[in-house]
């Protein structure tokens, strides 16, 4: 009989460290889903932009279709193509952010984010 008690016991014990450790991963991956970006972190989605690089440096260059294409998606969510044209991959790929903030104007997308801040900036 007392064999059975701490099997009874043992599997007790391992249920709840299962739910522990599932509670656990749940928030993690709660807690990694809640950035700007969803589950990808800005610098991540910062590559998606590398058609922008240019347009992102000079203010006079041309932006390329497929920039506007992937600034209009990532415009969606302001937070995020915040956070991306702020990002360290940004700035490291010769980035200026007041430049890159003047992307989806120049890209004529009528529905962005006008006046939204952005760090020190405003999206026109």
């Amino acid at each position: 009989m007392h064999i059975q008690s701490s099997s009874r016991m043992d599997t007790y014990v391992l249920s709840r460290l299962l739910v522990l450790v599932l509670c656990i991963y749940s928030l993690k991956t709660a807690v990694h889903g809640a950035g700007e970006c969803g589950r990808n972190p800005p610098d991540r989605e910062a590559i998606k932009l590398a058609p922008c690089a240019m347009a992102a440096q000079d203010k006079s260059a041309k932006v390329s279709a497929t920039c506007c294409v992937r600034i209009r998606q990532m415009g969606k969510n302001p937070k995020c193509l915040c956070a991306v044209m702020l990002s360290s991959t940004a700035r490291n790929s010769g980035a200026k952010p007041e430049i890159s903030m003047t992307i989806p104007k120049r890209c004529n997308i009528a529905d962005r984010p006008i006046g939204y801040k952005c760090g020190a900036y405003s999206l026109p």
